[in-house]
């Protein structure tokens, strides 16, 4: 998307994004950091990320320059697709999220677990390296990943490079699951333990 700026007589064409698809999980996670302070420099500081408007230009824009900037913006936002992408590409890598959360193992459970505990926004980039991992071997519509190791250093920093779109729709899929996996875990291990007094 376009926008046109009038300065000293003159006007400037800049890029802001077009899709929220072009917004990387890195940037988004500093906007999100932007949402703390007061609404100027929100409205800054997101219009300086999402756009090759120099920050000082910014600075100088109308109020209901600014306004209409971010009013695209959100309306963008508003029109994402939220729908799981389950195989991602990343610097010519494919990524393919956990194909059967049901057989999700205690180790990368309990990794997720902590990067939860650790706050969402921190720990953004491991959650996604344990959520999506390289895919091994693919036909059609079925895949198989990489065994987990809990090794996910390299992996949580290509993941930076996905884009918030995909990041909202894996995390909305995964709050569901994790929603009634966290109903079903207790009832699973009582029933494992009454098994074990048995015998």
């Amino acid at each position: 998307m376009k926008v046109k700026i009038k300065k000293e007589g003159k006007v400037k064409e800049f890029k802001l994004i077009s899709s929220w698809e072009d917004v990387t999980m890195e940037k988004w996670l500093k906007l999100i950091d932007f949402q703390e302070g007061t609404k100027s420099e929100e409205a800054e500081e997101t219009i300086a990320a999402l756009s090759n408007i120099p920050k000082k230009l910014v600075k100088e824009l109308a109020l209901k320059d600014v306004a209409v900037i971010m009013s695209k913006i959100a309306e963008l936002q508003a029109k994402q697709d939220s729908s799981l992408k389950r195989i991602i590409e990343i610097e010519g890598v494919e990524y393919g999220f956990h194909p059967d959360l049901d057989s999700i193992t205690l180790g990368e459970y309990a990794d997720i677990e902590t990067f939860i505990k650790n706050g969402i926004e921190k720990s953004l980039p491991e959650l996604m390296a344990v959520l999506y991992r390289p895919i091994k071997e693919k036909k059609n519509d079925i895949y198989i990943i990489d065994a987990y190791d809990g090794d996910i250093r390299l992996r949580a920093e290509e993941m930076k490079k996905m884009s918030a779109q995909q990041v909202q729709s894996a995390l909305v899929f995964f709050y569901h699951f994790a929603k009634e996996l966290s109903m079903i875990l207790p009832l699973y291990l009582m029933e494992q333990m009454k098994e074990m007094k048995k015998q």
